[in-house]
């Protein structure tokens, strides 16, 4: 008796444990990171997409996109170039030059960050289909900080 209940447990728990393991999860490639992101702080959506060999990331959402002082389009205020504080927001590369290292990891970028007007060293890795772990660093080896970006439509798995 104990032999009937047993073997078919067994057949029954390889089963389970095959079909967990077979799976179909999204393949990740170079082009996996490319889309359209919510930045940490919800208040920007960023469109991440391939040029040439490389990767880039524009602005193409903001939560305030008007700045209520003008009444115009929020401008660049914050950057260090006189001449480019009145550039929107709207439409601005962020992201730049970023190349796919393999194993969900885009490095050698750098990225604006209009908050401070700062131009920083950054790598990009993807931590499963729809997130990110945006790493900025301030010329030297250890992140400055570290942001967590989320795909803003989902990928659906092959």
């Amino acid at each position: 008796m104990i032999k009937r209940i047993f073997i078919p447990s067994c057949i029954a728990s390889a089963l389970i444990l095959i079909s967990a393991f077979s799976t179909p999860y999204p393949a990740f490639t170079a082009d996996s990171v490319t889309g359209i992101w919510l930045t940490e702080t919800g208040e920007g959506h960023v469109q991440i997409y391939k040029q040439g060999v490389n990767y880039y990331g524009k602005i193409i959402w903001l939560k305030e996109p008007i700045d209520p002082g003008t009444g115009k389009p929020v401008t660049d205020k914050k950057n260090t170039d006189k001449v480019l504080q009145a550039r929107p927001l709207l439409g601005l590369i962020s992201l730049r030059n970023f190349k796919y290292a393999g194993n969900r990891l885009w490095e050698n970028g750098r990225m604006y960050n209009h908050e401070d007007g700062k131009d920083y060293s950054c790598k990009i890795i993807m931590k499963d289909a729809n997130t990110l772990s945006v790493k900025i660093y301030n010329g030297i080896s250890q992140a400055v900080k570290v942001q967590t970006w989320f795909r803003v439509q989902e990928v659906a798995p092959n």
